[in-house]
């Protein structure tokens, strides 16, 4: 059996678009996104406060509506289902008789904060839901642009080096989580190229030695790797040139996807090309 070790030349990538979502807004803590929305319905408030006197009530509940589209296109269902609340109850609490208090008087007025509680629901879900097909049209082009840049630097036949941090960049995108590539090397597998900041245990070197000497796949937390928080599956190519794929789907920014495997066999087919073929080329030289 293969025996790990810490490669000396080993490249790690912080992953620049890993950090480049944290900071963006869709990337704030559901706290923060939660409070985000209470600002807004604020602001509504001030506004309504100044148009009170030049619309009729009933028109002034559509004020209430911009922070609940707002909401649902930056952070999703909850935060926008939150401002449908927090404006009806605002509304019902600044703007209608007997004010400063929740109890509602005239039929009128009823029927206002009621057509709010609708127009504000359908709101919340047309744009949670665009902003929904956003991110999954966003991230799909994000898969496909890692996958697409992974297989110029296979064609390109650039270093075994190149080619392996290019992979671990290109899982670390798609899947949004660290990722690891352990490389066989002199019947050594060390640790070759990696992307997200992977933080690899000895539990979770010796679930990639067994995934390879196996050529199985491992599942993270799993007997008998119960610490190792990687995902492995090993690439072996025709002539024994061999390595592992990790992926720690604990770390991510969302949950593990149900097949992961239709991107890891794209991975792992780039990969065993591009081993075999310098492979071949390391023979003929010598």
């Amino acid at each position: 059996m293969s025996h790990v070790a810490a490669g000396d030349g080993s490249v790690f990538a912080s992953g620049s678009e890993w950090s480049r979502h944290a900071r963006s807004p869709m990337g704030l803590p559901v706290a923060a996104q939660y409070a985000v929305a209470a600002l807004l319905v604020g602001a509504a408030i001030l506004l309504a406060f100044v148009v009170k006197n030049l619309i009729a009530a009933p028109n002034l509940t559509l004020v209430f509506v911009l922070p609940v589209i707002t909401a649902g296109v930056a952070f999703g269902w909850g935060p926008s289902l939150a401002t449908v609340i927090m404006g009806v109850l605002a509304f019902d609490f600044f703007f209608t008789a007997p004010y400063f208090s929740f109890r509602i008087a005239s039929p009128s007025d009823l029927l206002a904060a009621g057509l709010l509680l609708v127009v504000a629901a359908i709101t919340t879900t047309v744009a949670a839901q665009s902003r929904r097909r956003a991110i999954e049209a966003g991230l799909a082009a994000e898969r496909a642009e890692a996958l697409q840049k992974l297989a110029q630097v296979v064609i390109a036949a650039r270093p075994r080096a190149e080619i392996l941090q290019a992979a671990a960049e290109a899982l670390h995108r798609v899947f949004a989580a660290p990722a690891v590539i352990f490389l066989r090397d002199g019947g050594v597998l060390r640790r070759a190229a990696g992307a997200g900041g992977p933080e690899i245990t000895p539990a979770d070197e010796a679930a990639a030695t067994a995934a390879l000497a196996d050529r199985l796949h491992v599942r993270a937390e799993t007997y008998p790797f119960d610490q190792s928080e990687f995902e492995y599956w090993p690439v072996v190519g025709p002539s024994e040139c061999a390595c592992v794929i990790g992926v720690a789907f604990k770390n991510a920014r969302s949950e593990r996807p149900e097949r992961p495997e239709r991107f890891v066999d794209v991975v792992s087919a780039y990969l065993a090309v591009a081993l075999e073929t310098g492979h071949r080329r390391a023979a003929r030289l010598h």
